[in-house]
């Protein structure tokens, strides 16, 4: 019986080593098959995103010294919005230089393989009235960074709004628009294919210190999409750069340039914003109050700032006379009739202006 008892007693206690031992295999073996299987996991989570995150930072003339870690660890300031990006001033640390940041919404630009052939061929358009386009960044997201240089006088929007004396100087006057009229003709006839701004407005006029103007954002419709396209097409209309007979952006031409070229002339003589607050119904499309003044036959004095006349300096070369200035208000006025056939082509504006100076 005591053999029994034993015999019994052994193999109950092989039973559970046994029970146990295989508890702790099946526990260490399942872990370390976890493991594996995170890791295969891991690794195929960190192939997909070499896929997703590949950077790209395309670089133009002017842009060399440009890296990936230059654009994304540089502070940026805010310093335009819209619905389909931001604009930012931001200090390059490296070189200690300051870039215009455009970040466009990978919602609101075209795909990938059209937008690749339009940002090689606004990359290579150089000229000295335009803002060149120095590095085009393409990050994990899909999100879009154009990079420009930064000009310390700001727009020309804020130029004739400030009134600080400068803006009434004809010389100065002269210059901007002859410097604005030069860049618009490389556009529209010195490249192979022709590039149609449309977005031309005082604010897209960038001013060096010497007050030298570069046309920015000429040809940034053609990087969006048809929605994106049409929301700037809404916003030029809204203050009174539009074109009376666009309707859709993507039908843009030579002559929506005039149109605005036009209207921004008429800004720098009467230092007024272009929309007519109030237009009435009868109104085919925005007319500002100073030139409603012209069209009825009101005086010339009341279609530009008095300071203009008096603002001729010891150094002019050419003394502003109200005779010039009827030419240039006449020449602005052709430029933004509400019918293309009658506005002069960008060649024919230059020569005007060229004939004013005479």
């Amino acid at each position: 019986m005591k053999i029994a008892h034993m015999l019994l007693l052994v193999l109950g206690l092989a039973s559970i080593a046994f029970l146990a031992f295989l508890i702790v295999y099946v526990f260490f073996y399942r872990k370390r098959v976890t493991a594996h299987v995170s890791k295969d996991i891991e690794s195929s989570e960190h192939k997909n995103d070499d896929i997703v995150q590949k950077e790209d930072l395309i670089i133009f003339q002017g842009g060399e010294n440009l890296t990936i870690c230059d654009i994304l660890d540089a502070p940026g300031e805010v310093i335009g919005k819209s619905n389909y990006g931001t604009l930012y001033k931001a200090l390059l640390q490296r070189s200690n230089t300051v870039r215009l940041l455009r970040f466009l919404r990978p919602v609101c630009t075209i795909r990938a393989e059209e937008l690749d052939d339009m940002v090689l061929m606004l990359g290579g358009i150089r000229h000295p009235n335009l803002v060149p386009l120095l590095g085009f960044y393409t990050g994990p997201r899909g999100e879009k960074l154009l990079v420009h240089p930064f000009y310390r006088r700001g727009n020309l929007a804020d130029f004739i709004r400030d009134g600080n004396g400068e803006c009434y100087r004809w010389a100065t006057i002269y210059s901007i628009s002859m410097g604005i009229a030069k860049g618009l003709e490389h556009l529209h006839t010195k490249l192979q294919k022709p590039i149609i701004h449309g977005n031309l407005k005082s604010k897209n006029i960038l001013l060096d210190y010497n007050y030298q103007p570069f046309i920015s954002d000429f040809g940034l419709y053609l990087v969006l999409n048809a929605t994106a396209g049409q929301e700037m097409l809404e916003a030029s209309a809204a203050h009174g750069y539009k074109a009376p007979e666009l309707i859709k952006m993507k039908d843009a031409n030579e002559e929506i340039d005039i149109y605005s070229l036009g209207v921004i002339f008429l800004e720098l003589l009467s230092g007024k914003e272009p929309i007519n607050e109030h237009p009435t119904p009868d109104e085919d499309f925005y007319l500002p109050n100073f030139m409603r003044n012209a069209v009825l036959g009101h005086r010339i004095s009341d279609l530009y700032h008095p300071a203009i006349l008096l603002s001729n300096g010891r150094n002019d070369e050419i003394p502003v006379t109200e005779e010039r200035i009827l030419k240039f208000f006449q020449l602005a006025m052709a430029s933004c009739s509400p019918s293309p056939s009658l506005r002069p082509n960008i060649k024919q504006v230059i020569w005007r202006l060229e004939e004013i100076m005479k």
